[in-house]
């Protein structure tokens, strides 16, 4: 079974690396973009056949380890 996880940091959060992409955006002709932010997304293939237990499993990965949840929020996919 696969899982994505995609990583976000909260709103409020200031993102340095979005203003950065949307400045680069701006510089090689698009300044349309008003506002970028950027996060990560995580595939993990696992030895789980039941997607409810998996669900709580990827949840408890995030939690301890794939994401600072002070300043960042998390989204599970069982796949």
């Amino acid at each position: 079974m696969k899982a994505r996880v995609t990583i976000m940091l909260k709103a409020g959060v200031l993102d340095p690396q979005g203003e950065a992409v949307r400045h680069a955006l701006a510089t090689v002709g698009f300044p349309g973009v008003t506002a970028v932010r950027q996060g990560k997304v995580i595939e993990l293939d696992l030895d789980q056949a039941d997607k409810a237990a998996a669900d709580v499993e990827v949840k408890a990965m995030c939690e301890k380890l794939l994401a600072n949840t002070v300043i960042e929020s998390y989204r599970v996919e069982i796949l």
